[in-house]
């Protein structure tokens, strides 16, 4: 796990070195543990210059001949050793690399590649990614079983191949402006070669109006992109070209399968994923917030782990006194089970009106509620505890429909299907579990039988959004939503893909990368191994949905693996903060003051005095719209960390 970027000009203007540095070194976060750069003449007539540390403390400025310099900052997990070094090349000198990520399944790999006559200096998945390209081309993408963006600058063809993992867990953030391609890690990385950013309206429009993160290739920040999940990006002959390289299945894998076998099938394939992600030549632990998802990790990784006689596992948890939003009880049932190590951390509410302007900055763009903050203190107490590796639970809730939004949308597809008799046993069967509908279910199950420009309509109506924008903003930059476009038939895998593409999962891989890698934390995710994905979303919505549970197949298939009062939880919650209640104490004054600030109003994004009186009613209890403020706050505070001042300077330590 690393921080990588780099500049290129396909027409061969020298590259400034003081901005490739300044690239890096807004990402040193990221790598706390070496830097390095290779300089390269795409035109072969110089020899590339690699260089260990700092770039501008070793040559001159400017390296004329030289129009493309690749910078990497080292997280150094597999392989600790300096032939881990990056950015990489292969034995030949031709092709380097600056990668960030793992490839679980390096070994594998590498032991298909000596059979084919490679050689290998050292032990580092980035020596095996480097062979792989070299013997199968831009092929190699769809054998790597992994996390990974990287940049390839391939002297054979003369162009630089630029990759995302599948389900776009490593980011890859770039700007083309027709002369001088840049790239990085994170956004902030890119601005040094960018200048002063301006907004992308449209985006913050989205953001505003419908929680909009994440998903599509635009950033908060005008004409700088996102690589997509599952595609490759080519820059050669002055152009850039992107492919896709995966996608989701089409065909089911449920060919009838009982709920027993399809059980089996998965509980072999995320026991897998799990094994080969413990593999690290450093401290590995675990997230473990007493849900399902998580609870899962703890409990197989431990069974894996005792076979080799190991330290029992260490875990990290966020816990809060109230009990509503409290889960050591169920913690407490795993570590039982286990005899892992528990580590527990307590977020602040106070901290947080105080460390808001940096998450700010971590992030790169705003996001979408305090539940960050929860993720964020547990990344600070596994680094303040010398962990480097943390396995979590992301993307299984997208996987099994652990959203009670779900519901709406099954309910709907048995519905249409006429399946009368089922719906009503699924709708006593929810109620007995969960009581009353919730307006989530209720409002998939809407949107999926509803014209969308309809939806959009009650929406914003719902939410009051057409009162707090700015009457102008909309005007300019509202949009009407979509009607749906085609894609599967089933309500319920519509939802379920749009929630894996676009918004959803995207945005959530970007907090967790951006909250552990603020500690020089890499984070890997067992439900997404594209094994596990591509099994689980091939699979009938009644293997994940039955009787009123949600996730019915890793509840089968966790049978004498997890604690039953954790197997059968009916509630959900995740990392999770009491959002609504700190809004109206610890992060009332700070919100009034951002309402009430010259500049918010300057913006013009919001109608301040209807949202004046909208945060009024939500601090008397009246209301509950605790995410629509926080988004708000977060856009203004963005705005003045980003676009007000030179984000270049404006690091937040």
């Amino acid at each position: 796990m690393c921080g990588i970027a780099g500049l290129y000009s396909p027409i061969g203007r020298p590259i400034d070195l003081k901005v490739v540095e300044a690239m890096i070194q807004a990402q040193i976060h990221r790598g706390p543990d070496g830097e390095g750069y290779v300089l390269v003449d795409p035109t072969g007539k110089d020899k590339p210059v690699s260089v260990s540390g700092r770039l501008t403390g070793t040559l001159s400025t400017w390296a004329p001949g030289y129009s493309l310099g690749l910078g990497h900052r080292r997280l150094a997990i597999i392989d600790l050793t300096p032939l881990g070094h990056q950015p990489m090349a292969t034995e030949d000198g031709r092709c380097w690399v600056t990668y960030n990520g793992e490839l679980y399944n390096y070994v594998e790999l590498r032991d298909e590649l000596r059979a084919k006559g490679y050689r290998f200096r050292s032990n580092s998945d980035t020596e095996v990614l480097l062979a792989a390209y070299r013997e199968w081309g831009e092929a190699c993408l769809t054998r790597f079983n992994g996390m990974f963006a990287f940049a390839l600058w391939d002297g054979l063809s003369r162009r630089l191949f630029c990759a995302r993992d599948r389900l776009g867990e490593k980011p890859f953030y770039y700007r083309w402006d027709g002369e001088q391609f840049a790239f990085a890690s994170e956004i902030k990385g890119l601005l040094p070669a960018c200048g002063r950013p301006t907004p992308n309206h449209r985006a913050v429009f989205a953001y505003l109006d419908g929680a909009a993160l994440d998903d599509s290739n635009d950033t908060f920040f005008d004409r700088i992109l996102q690589l997509p999940p599952a595609h490759s990006l080519t820059v050669q002959n002055a152009r850039v070209s992107l492919a896709r390289y995966w996608n989701l299945p089409t065909t089911a894998a449920d060919t009838g399968l009982s709920s027993r076998e399809a059980a089996e099938s998965f509980r072999h394939l995320f026991s897998d994923a799990i094994r080969i992600q413990l593999r690290s030549d450093v401290p590995l632990g675990t997230c473990l917030s007493g849900g399902l998802d998580s609870s899962s990790i703890v409990c197989v990784a431990t069974d894996l782990i005792s076979k080799g006689e190991a330290e029992p596992l260490q875990t990290f948890s966020s816990c809060f006194e109230d009990p509503a939003y409290d889960e050591r009880g169920f913690i407490k049932s795993v570590l039982a089970r286990t005899g892992a190590e528990p580590h527990y951390t307590f977020p602040d509410p106070k901290e947080l009106a105080a460390t808001v302007e940096q998450l700010v900055w971590q992030q790169d763009e705003p996001f979408g509620s305090s539940s960050i903050f929860a993720q964020w203190n547990v990344m600070r107490l596994a680094a303040q505890q010398g962990m480097k590796v943390l396995l979590d639970g992301q993307g299984a809730d997208e996987l099994l429909a652990g959203y009670h939004r779900f519901f709406g949308a099954f309910f709907a597809d048995l519905l249409a299907e006429g399946r009368g008799l089922t719906l009503l046993r699924e709708l006593r069967a929810y109620r007995r579990l969960h009581g009353r509908i919730s307006r989530y279910a209720v409002a998939d199950f809407a949107r999926a039988l509803l014209p969308s420009s309809l939806v959009s309509a009650v929406r914003g109506r719902m939410t009051g959004s057409a009162n707090w924008l700015g009457a102008e903003f909309r005007r300019q930059w509202g949009f009407s939503m979509p009607e749906r476009s085609a894609g599967p038939s089933s309500h319920f895998q519509r939802l379920q893909r749009g929630l894996l593409t676009g918004k959803g999962l995207r945005a959530l891989l970007h907090y967790e990368d951006r909250n552990s890698m603020a500690f020089g934390i890499e984070t890997r995710l067992p439900f997404l191994d594209y094994r596990v994905v591509e099994y689980l979303y091939g699979l009938d919505p009644s293997h994940k949905i039955h009787l009123g549970w949600t996730k019915a197949i890793l509840r089968e298939a966790m049978e004498g693996i997890l604690p039953e009062e954790v197997r059968w939880r009916a509630d959900k919650m995740g990392f999770v903060t009491p959002e609504d209640q700190w809004l109206r104490t610890s992060l009332r004054e700070l919100v009034r003051d951002t309402l009430a600030d010259a500049r918010t109003r300057v913006r013009g994004y919001l109608n301040v005095e209807a949202a004046q009186r909208a945060f009024e009613s939500h601090v008397a209890g009246r209301t509950n719209i605790g995410n629509t403020i926080w988004r708000w706050l977060n856009v203004e505070l963005w705005c003045r960390r980003f676009v007000d001042r030179d984000p270049c300077a404006a690091r937040v330590s």
